[in-house]
C-alpha cells in the first residue's frame, strides 16, 4: 500500500470522524459534509451539545492556565488533540511561559494535515506532533520522550479522549500506563461527557451508529476513577464549567452541564 492509499483509507470522507465533527460543533471549517450532517443529527437530538463542546474548550483553557501559572508546569502531553482552533494548549501555555514544551497526539489524518498550526512554537519553547493512537501508550511515551523530559513534571491532557475508548478496550489500564510513566509533581487534566441525560445518550447512540469513532458516556464516578491515586486540585471532580470558572463566565444551564472535569497531582 502506498502512503497515498494509506492516507485515503484513514481519511474516510464517507463517514464522520470525531475530530472533524467536534470542529463543526465549535464552528470550525475543517470538516466534510458527512461530519456536518453528523453534527446536525446530534444537535437535533440534543441541541445543547454545541454548548458542551464550547464549555469543554473553556475547561482546557483554564486547566492549562492553572498548570502553567500556578503549578509551574512547563511540559505538556496533549493526547486527542483535535483540529487546531483558538486557545490551543501551546498558545495558552507559551503565552504565560514562553519556554513551555508541548507534544500533541492524534491519529486523525485531517488533524495531521493541519499539524503545522499546532507547531508554531515560541523561539524559547518547542512543539511536536505525534501521529499515534491513545490505545498505544508505549508508542506515545517513547516518541514524546524525544521532546519532553520525563525526569521533570509533565501536564498530561486527556480531554474528551478517554470517552473514545470502549470498556472492552480497558481505558483504566491505558490511563494508568500513561500516569505511571509520569514523574512525581506531574498533573493530569481529564474531562469527558457524562451519562446523565437520556437525550444526550440518544444523540451519542445515533452518532456512534454512523461514525468511524464511537464515544462512550460514563457516570461522573466512573470518569473520576481514572484519576485514582492522584490528589485532586480544588474543586475536585465537578462539571467542566464549574472547574475554576472565569469570573465573567455566563451562567451555565443544567442542560449544558453533562460533562465533568478534574485536575490531579501525582505526588
Amino acid at each position: 500500500m502506498t502512503d497515498r492509499d494509506d492516507w485515503d483509507s484513514r481519511l474516510q470522507t464517507d463517514r464522520p470522524h470525531s475530530a472533524r465533527v467536534w470542529d463543526y460543533l465549535l464552528g470550525g471549517k475543517n470538516n466534510y459534509l458527512v461530519d456536518a450532517q453528523a453534527g446536525d443529527l446530534i444537535l437535533q437530538k440534543f441541541p445543547e451539545f454545541a454548548a458542551i463542546a464550547r464549555l469543554q474548550r473553556g475547561f482546557l483553557l483554564r486547566a492549562v492556565r492553572y498548570l502553567t501559572r500556578e503549578a509551574g508546569i512547563r511540559q505538556f502531553l496533549d493526547i486527542g488533540t483535535g483540529l487546531p482552533t483558538a486557545n490551543n494548549t501551546h498558545e495558552v501555555a507559551q503565552g504565560i511561559a514562553p519556554d513551555s514544551k508541548v507534544v500533541y497526539v492524534d491519529n486523525d489524518p485531517v488533524v495531521l494535515a493541519h499539524a503545522n498550526a499546532l507547531l508554531s512554537s515560541t523561539p524559547e519553547g518547542k512543539c511536536a506532533y505525534l501521529d499515534a493512537d491513545v490505545r498505544d501508550p508505549q508508542k506515545i511515551l517513547s516518541q514524546a520522550a524525544h521532546t519532553l523530559d520525563f525526569d521533570q513534571p509533565i501536564g498530561l491532557m486527556l480531554l474528551n479522549i478517554v470517552g473514545q475508548i470502549s470498556d472492552e478496550e480497558e481505558p483504566e489500564h491505558i490511563v494508568a500506563e500513561l500516569i505511571d510513566a509520569l514523574p512525581r509533581g506531574s498533573y493530569v487534566a481529564l474531562s469527558d461527557g457524562t451519562a446523565t441525560s437520556e437525550e444526550l445518550k440518544t444523540a451519542v447512540d445515533a452518532y456512534n451508529a454512523q461514525s468511524v469513532n464511537t464515544y462512550h458516556l460514563r457516570s461522573p464516578e466512573h470518569i473520576g476513577s481514572f484519576l485514582q491515586g492522584l490528589r485532586l486540585v480544588e474543586p475536585g471532580l465537578v462539571r467542566s464549567a464549574d472547574w475554576r470558572p472565569d469570573p465573567d463566565c455566563a451562567d451555565i444551564t443544567h442542560e449544558q452541564g453533562h460533562a465533568v472535569g478534574a485536575v490531579g497531582l501525582k505526588e
